[in-house]
């Protein structure tokens, strides 16, 4: 990845991935930002699963380490994104503020094996 800078003659932030080639500093700042990111590092990450695998996300951020099989991330601007999906057996929800984003990409077992591996949707707010 190409590191990004703040222009010293413009106020606009510069990205090099195909996700925005320029970005105000406000733009960026934002969770609709982050969510693009991450669901860029999301594709490439399930691009190299199997079958027989799909993906779970390792928080570290509760004094204890959760594994979550997430299945759907949405966002609300300015700094909040969501977490949709499953701990255990569990349906769990996390709610998480930009400045708290900490977590592992896994590559787990299937929860079953007789149906297709699920992949991760995301979820953009609709404009009302």
């Amino acid at each position: 990845m190409d590191k990004s800078s703040i222009g010293a003659s413009s106020q606009h932030f510069t990205a090099s991935e195909n996700i925005v080639s320029a970005l105000s500093f406000d733009t960026y700042m934002h969770a609709s930002y982050s969510y693009q990111v991450i669901a860029d590092r999301i594709k490439e990450f399930e691009e190299d699963l199997d079958d027989d695998h799909e993906i779970a996300v390792m928080l570290a951020s509760f004094g204890q380490s959760v594994t979550m099989t997430v299945t759907g991330i949405g966002y609300s601007n300015p700094s909040t994104l969501t977490f949709y999906g499953y701990v255990g057996k569990q349906c769990a929800t996390l709610i998480q503020h930009m400045s708290q984003l900490n977590f592992l990409l896994l590559a787990v077992k299937k929860a079953d094996p007789e149906k297709p591996p699920r992949r991760i949707g995301f979820v953009r707010p609709t404009e009302d």
